[in-house]
């Protein structure tokens, strides 16, 4: 079948987050099923794209087609800066929607499915389903739209519904409207023949008033059209063997560079460069979604129990001040770098004992992915797709991946990260949990043909 995807942000041309790793492994994977995918994607002006070209190409041959526009995407942020989010947001990402379909036509590309990715594709459905909806063009073309994040939808003050550039009248609770604004997402999930996000955890919790951020309503309407698909991991990018920002490699046949790193780790933060201190490393945004306030409040208890802390990333100033003053109490323990830096990142993962992801909700999650394929074992709260990728490791039958807590407080956590110390100390039950961690595998292929369900599903005559 023909695939157009339409996204915001592709990797390795321009990323924020892991909505940039999905749209930039999944098409190859389609590819490699059969399909003729394309890729439509802003130019952004620090895209990485080299050679310079507005086509180029990933995989074997899944071309990408990038959507230039000077005032709009010529800036160095993708969706703001320090100020916050840019004021015309809705403008931009509703020229992305209109010209990708513009573009269909230019290059003839007739698409079975349009694959849309969260709020800013979000209008794509709707225009199919109206502008477009007696184009012949389109006759055959069914939309699909996953949601990464339901937390962030696209909402705008009701007054510039007409910027939309949409056919009728929209704004109404079975549309646009949401409690007086316009809601893009909102509208998506309504009009997109299938409605997908990086879970299947995740898929049950978005329609439910806990996590639904307002829109649980519509989701359980469509709940017959809602499938959650585990996002995948690229094997080949995220290689200890062969990873060009770690200071030493290493693979589950050679261990020694694992524990070089975590020397090297360790004295990069000027903590003690031993092998027998429990080491605990956090890379993600500094937000309450990925549990900052909950890691602050346990941060006393986890450092009584001998372990040394790692963290990095950059957010909300109140949390940089927040963990300042807790390396400011431990500095012998705690090791900041407050910084985006991917070198880093790296090397937490491969320096690490344990990778701490407390966060309060979680779609999918690379993290644990990334740290068990680095031997850095998972230490989660349960919740979205942390649920469905570690499963708490139960010493006596030796199965499980990692350590899990199931209730969301200081208490819980700080026993998951005593537990964790606890099987450190024991050689041989570690040795068993770091070999279990390399061997782990969430494939990109198996996620492929899940959307490939999906698609055929949207695509097959209902009786």
């Amino acid at each position: 079948m023909n695939i157009a995807l339409i996204a915001s942000e592709v990797v390795p041309f321009a990323k924020t987050g892991g909505l940039a790793d999905v749209c930039g492994a999944l098409p190859p994977a389609l590819e490699k099923l059969g399909h003729e995918v394309i890729i439509i994607t802003p130019r952004y002006k620090n895209s990485k794209i080299s050679p310079p070209s507005p086509i180029v190409r990933i995989g074997e041959n899944v071309r990408v087609y990038f959507i230039e526009h000077a005032h709009f995407f010529g800036r160095e942020g993708l969706y703001g800066d320090q100020a916050g989010d840019y004021r015309d947001n809705l403008e931009r990402f509703t020229f992305l929607s209109h010209t990708s379909l513009k573009l269909l036509k230019e290059i003839r590309f007739r698409p079975d499915i349009v694959h849309c990715h969260d709020w800013h594709t979000a209008l794509v459905p709707i225009l199919l389903k109206t502008k477009y909806q007696a184009d012949p063009f389109f006759k055959n073309t069914k939309s699909i739209l996953t949601v990464h994040n339901l937390a962030y939808q696209g909402v705008f003050p009701k007054e510039q519904y007409s910027k939309l550039g949409l056919d009728g009248h929209l704004f109404h609770t079975q549309g646009l409207e949401f409690y007086n604004q316009i809601n893009i997402l909102k509208g998506g999930l309504i009009f997109a023949d299938a409605i997908t996000t990086v879970s299947p955890q995740y898929a049950k919790e978005i329609q439910s008033s806990k996590f639904g951020c307002g829109l649980d309503g519509v989701l359980r309407n469509r709940v017959t059209d809602v499938y959650g698909i585990l996002n995948g991991l690229d094997y080949e990018a995220w290689n200890p063997k062969d990873d060009p920002l770690l200071e030493h490699a290493y693979s589950s046949a050679e261990l020694q560079g694992k524990y070089d790193n975590k020397i090297a780790l360790q004295g990069a933060l000027r903590l003690e460069q031993n092998l027998k201190i429990p080491l605990v490393g956090f890379v993600a945004r500094l937000c309450h979604q990925k549990g900052v306030d909950l890691l602050v409040q346990a941060m006393d208890e986890i450092v009584r129990t001998g372990t040394q802390v790692v963290i990095t990333g950059t957010g909300e100033r109140r949390y940089h001040r927040m963990l300042e003053d807790c390396a400011h109490r431990y500095p012998d323990q705690l090791g900041l770098y407050l910084k985006f830096d991917e070198v880093f990142a790296h090397r937490v993962y491969a320096g690490s004992d344990f990778f701490l992801m407390p966060s309060e909700y979680e779609p999918c999650g690379l993290g644990q992915m990334i740290a068990l394929r680095y031997g850095s074992i998972p230490i989660v709260y349960k919740t979205g797709g942390l649920a469905d990728t570690i499963r708490l490791y139960d010493p006596i039958h030796q199965t499980g991946n990692g350590f899990v807590f199931i209730e969301y407080n200081r208490t819980a956590l700080v026993r998951a990260v005593q537990e964790a110390v606890r099987i450190f100390k024991n050689k041989e039950q570690m040795d068993f949990l770091l070999a279990q961690a390399l061997r782990q595998r969430f494939s990109w292929d198996k996620s492929a043909r899940e959307y490939q369900k999906v698609f055929n599903k949207c695509l097959t005559p209902s009786s």
